[in-house]
Order: C-alpha cells, then structure tokens, then sequence
C-alpha cells in the first residue's frame, strides 16, 4: 500500500461493521462516521447526550435516521456503555469522540468490566500508518501513545500487535525495523541497541512470527536504501521499513508529531490487543485522519 487512499479503498470493499462512538457530539469524529457510512464501511452507534449529538449533526446536515442512538447526558459514562455494547456482542469497532483519553482508557481497561484482563499477556499499543510523501509506500509507527519505556519482552507484543495491523491492510510479511540512536549494539550504555539485537534473533528463530525484524537501525537507515548502503547495512529490512518499532515512548512521539509537522504526512492510528480494534485519534486531528483511523479499525475488525 502506497497511501491512505489505498487503505480506505480496501475498507470499502470489505463491507459495514458497526462503530460505537464513544462521546458521539464531535464533530470531526462525526463527520468521520458519516463519510465511512457513505463509503459503504461504517454503520455507526452514536452514545452521548441526544441533543449535542443532534447540533452537531444538524450542522454538517448528517441525517441521524440512518444512525443507531444510545442516549446518555454523562459524558464521562459514554465509554463504559460502548465498551459494555462492544462485550454484549452490539458492535464491532469502538471509536474515541468528545470524551478525555483517560476515561476512555479507564473503560477499556477496567479489571471486571473493561476489554482487556489485565492479567492475561496481552498488552494494549498504539499503531499509526502514516503515508509520507517522501517515502515510497505506507510506514508504521509504534508505540507513541500507552507504553513508556516497555521491557524486551513487551517490544515483543508490540511487534505482534504492529504486525497483525499490518496483516490487516494486506501486508503478508511486513518489514519491521528496531531504531536506535545508532545501528551497531552497544552492550551496557546503550540497551535499545541491544534488544534490537534480541528481537532480530528472536525472529530468525521463531520466536517471533510472520514478519521480518533486523536492527538496531538508525532511522535514516532503516527507511533510506542510500544511507544503508553507504552505512554497508544489508539484508531485507534496510532502506526498506513497513514498521518502525521505537525504544521508547519519548523517541515514538516525537517522531509521531515531525512527520505529521514537518513531513507533511498524514497518517490512521489505532490501538491493538483488545478483541475488538480501538479507534483513538488527538482533537487535534484532521478529519482525514480519523476517516482513515475508522476505516483502519473496520480492516482490523474483518
């Protein structure tokens, strides 16, 4: 896939999956639903306050007979009803509207009534696909939103939950990357270097699956084949990345928030290893990115 043009043309041919909105009084989150509604992807539930969801409507002229209402006038207890709707069997894709990320979360995660066990081995992360013009086909970002500085064996699970996003948007055998500061391991000093090195051996074992992992990789390396080259880096995963997994939250972000401001990318994000997929965009995103998000989760939920 080469851009998110491409991602929301495989979403449409797959058809609807019901999206509970979380906080449904958006109005780009709405906007968002209505166009993947048109699109032929999305059959939204809408859980709010009727008579904000309703203004808000009115003003994109969004006709609500086409939707599914759950009235609640709490905003703070929309997330617990799409998450209860999303465990009843109601829904398939939960999606984020004018709700705080931390009730949001709050809901997903909670012990006896959330999504997520927290004591099984799953592990929540946040995936964005970005479509960069500078860069010849789509690339993934992990993790630039849950988990801080994870330990060797949750870059494991993140891996998997990046490569199962991948699967999703018919990337058989994604190329992931381990970036670090720099691309030979340093023992002891710098232990992102090392984990790369695990992490690829863990995969040429297979002990992780259904993907190629290889680093440490610098950044300019792992996503420019002149700069391996120079760099006399060779293999698969060089100059020619699918997924970039990040050594920790601070390195994800900020990367996250240069491509969309200095690149001029544009990118969906999700959250991965739930049961069901998580649609979790900034207010401060476009509506294209969360249309693109939607039409993200909707491939996951397939």
């Amino acid at each position: 896939m080469r851009s998110l043009g491409d991602l929301l043309d495989l979403a449409t041919t797959k058809g609807a999956k019901r999206v509970v909105v979380a906080g449904a009084n958006e109005i780009d989150v709405l906007r968002a639903v209505e166009d993947g509604r048109k699109q032929g992807f999305a059959d939204g539930i809408l859980v709010g306050e009727p008579n904000e969801i309703e203004k808000v409507a009115s003003s994109l002229d969004i006709d609500l007979n086409n939707y599914e209402m759950v009235p609640e006038s709490d905003l703070g207890k929309t997330p617990a009803i799409a998450v209860e709707m999303l465990k009843n069997g109601e829904a398939d894709v939960l999606m984020k509207g004018l709700v705080s990320t931390s009730k949001f979360m709050k809901a997903i995660l909670h012990k006896e009534k959330g999504l997520l066990k927290m004591a099984s081995s799953e592990l929540l992360s946040h995936i964005a696909v970005f479509e960069i013009p500078e860069y010849h086909k789509l690339l993934m970002i992990t993790d630039a939103a849950i988990n801080i500085a994870p330990t060797l064996q949750e870059k494991v699970k993140i891996i998997n939950n990046a490569v199962d996003v991948a699967h999703s948007i018919e990337i058989d055998n994604p190329k992931v990357a381990c970036v670090a500061a720099v691309e030979k391991v340093n023992p002891g000093k710098m232990p992102a270097t090392e984990d790369a090195a695990v992490l690829s051996m863990m995969n040429r074992r297979g002990q992780i699956k259904n993907c190629i992992v290889d680093g440490p990789f610098g950044f300019d390396n792992a996503i420019n084949k002149k700069a391996a080259q120079t760099k006399k880096i060779i293999g698969d995963v060089a100059g020619d990345a699918d997924i970039i997994l990040c050594p920790e939250i601070e390195t994800a972000n900020v990367l996250y928030k240069t491509l969309q401001y200095f690149a001029n990318a544009v990118c969906a994000a999700v959250v991965a290893g739930t049961p069901v997929p998580i649609v979790l965009t900034s207010r401060a995103d476009p509506e294209r990115t969360k249309l693109a998000s939607l039409a993200l989760g909707v491939l996951m939920a397939h």
